[in-house]
């Protein structure tokens, strides 16, 4: 095990990208394609942008991201419809493997599989990896039946080996009973809280923050026009991105649908991962090489409820300090980024643990971002990867980049450290959890009762840009942590989201009809 630099390392234990695909499917027909044909499409691209003829002969892993449908908290016939989608893949491309993987929830997944597989074959485990995600969840939608909620099941949508993938990544759930009784178990009502409390948190006014939000994305949004990959191409203004319109409707305050992380899209990407020696056996050509010299995970305090406040990351801060310690690079160093964009408050709170200027000249994306490359489920990343691997290999010499994933709410964070020059050690100490135990976590009280004041809070809308509910974060005078309702009367709502934050206005918080409630004080 390389756990101390070690200037001559074998080339059998240093991890090298060595073919990546990726493809995005905008439908012919009614029906379209499945997940499993789009991996396997993407796997086969990634095969052929190895060049190496043996290279399916040699592969003795494969690790797929798990499919939105199978997510606990997702109730479909399909859920479960492939029973080893890994396997399936393989066997689509007559691959034999060794052993086959199946990810937790998560959109860190694919850098998390990314950094378990190098992690092995620095320890000499694996030799050749295939990684596929994808995801076809416009062509899922499309067949979605509105009076039952059910989906129309079709030929090719299940598949059967009769095995069982081995089961990777943490599976818990994302989110509290007591989270999940207001509400908080999708992101784009969780989100919006980050949000807030950074608009406070920096002191600006809604106007500015909003203004400061509009221009972030419109930058990201750019990319993904002049990408052939992505699944929207509209170039939009900032200001277009940030205005309530009947196309652009409120979702949750502050967040309208050009905000959002889009999901229903039909995409995959596949990477390939083995190592120098395996490749020089393949015959893989060394300018497909693209190495990773540093890698980290860390989980932030488990669910919402939970965090120390809501503008920061201390679990970014740490795996994104590991990963650049551990590839000898400091954030100066690094050319190309991907900071995991589902919405605008990740990637500002990416910028501010990582040491980022949100009006950094280098590109924050390098795929277009969640809400207009495409947000396909827990595989976006991969595509991230994919777009690393390119950019690098057509970069000079001693080129470095860095990818940043997170899965549920701002709760997994995956990072890898890319470049187009090898190591010369890595140390495995750096790359594993950070105890965060200690870290300082508010009690929570399910039953507040009395004077309270705001911590975060946002204003979920209907169609039609109708306030439908509010939901406020805050403290009792005990200064535990609470979840509440709250008002939902104009005048509320336009305090809520007027010019000056309310994070930090005084109220009463008390029970009615089995939740907590918070009105302001009058």
């Amino acid at each position: 095990m390389y756990n101390q630099p070690t200037p001559d390392m074998l080339e059998s234990n240093i991890p090298i990208l060595v073919g990546v695909g990726q493809i995005t499917d905008h439908p012919q027909n009614e029906e379209g394609r499945t997940p499993l044909e789009l991996m396997v499409s993407s796997a086969l691209k990634a095969v052929s942008d190895a060049g190496a003829p043996g290279l399916v002969n040699a592969i003795t892993d494969v690790s797929a991201c798990g499919l939105t449908v199978d997510a606990d908290l997702v109730k479909t016939p399909f859920k479960k419809a492939y029973d080893n989608v890994p396997k399936l893949v393989a066997n689509q491309l007559g691959i034999e493997a060794s052993r086959y993987y199946y990810a937790a929830p998560g959109g860190n997944t694919p850098q998390y599989l990314v950094n378990y597989h190098a992690r092995r074959i620095i320890e000499g485990h694996d030799e050749t990896v295939l990684l596929v995600a994808g995801e076809a969840l416009h062509n899922m939608f499309q067949r979605f039946t509105p009076w039952y909620k059910l989906f129309t099941p079709w030929k090719g949508w299940r598949g059967k080996t009769g095995s069982t993938p081995l089961s990777i990544g943490d599976n818990r759930p994302g989110s509290t009973p007591h989270e999940d009784q207001y509400k908080l178990t999708l992101p784009s009502k969780v989100y919006p809280l980050f949000e807030n409390a950074l608009q406070a948190h920096y002191g600006r006014s809604a106007s500015d923050h909003h203004q400061h939000i509009g221009k972030l994305f419109g930058k990201i949004n750019k990319i993904a026009s002049n990408n052939p990959y992505a699944w929207f191409q509209t170039p939009r203004s900032s200001e277009e991105l940030i205005t309530q319109t009947d196309k652009n409707r409120m979702i949750a305050y502050p967040y309208t649908k050009y905000l959002n992380s889009i999901i229903k899209v039909n995409q995959s990407a596949s990477v390939i991962l083995t190592n120098v020696a395996q490749a020089r056996k393949l015959g893989i050509s060394s300018d497909k090489w693209v190495y990773l010299s540093g890698f980290a995970d860390q989980n932030d305090h488990w669910y919402v409820s939970q965090r120390e406040n809501y503008h920061s990351s201390p679990a970014i801060r740490s795996a994104g300090k590991r990963a650049l310690q551990m590839a000898h690079k400091s954030i100066d160093d690094l050319e190309f980024f991907d900071l995991y964009s589902c919405f605008p408050s990740a990637v500002q709170i990416a910028c501010d643990e990582l040491s980022i200027a949100h009006d950094d000249t280098r590109d924050l994306s390098l795929t277009g971002g969640l809400p207009y490359f495409g947000g396909p489920g827990n595989g976006y990343a991969m595509h991230a990867i994919v777009e690393m691997v390119n950019r690098l290999r057509e970069s000079n010499s001693n080129s470095s980049g860095l990818v940043n994933a997170n899965g549920w709410y701002l709760t997994k964070h995956s990072f890898g450290v890319y470049s187009n020059s090898a190591p010369t050690s890595y140390d495995l100490n750096l790359a594993g959890q950070r105890d965060l135990s200690k870290e300082k976590v508010p009690t929570f009280n399910e039953n507040p009762k009395g004077k309270a004041k705001i911590e975060t809070f946002t204003v979920i809308y209907g169609k039609g840009n109708v306030p439908k509910s509010t939901v406020i974060i805050g403290r009792d005078s005990d200064n535990k942590r609470f979840i509440s309702q709250g008002p939902t009367d104009a005048e509320s709502v336009a305090m809520m989201q007027g010019e000056q934050s309310i994070v930090g206005r005084q109220g009463h918080v008390f029970k009615a009809r089995k939740k907590n409630r918070f009105e302001f004080e009058s």
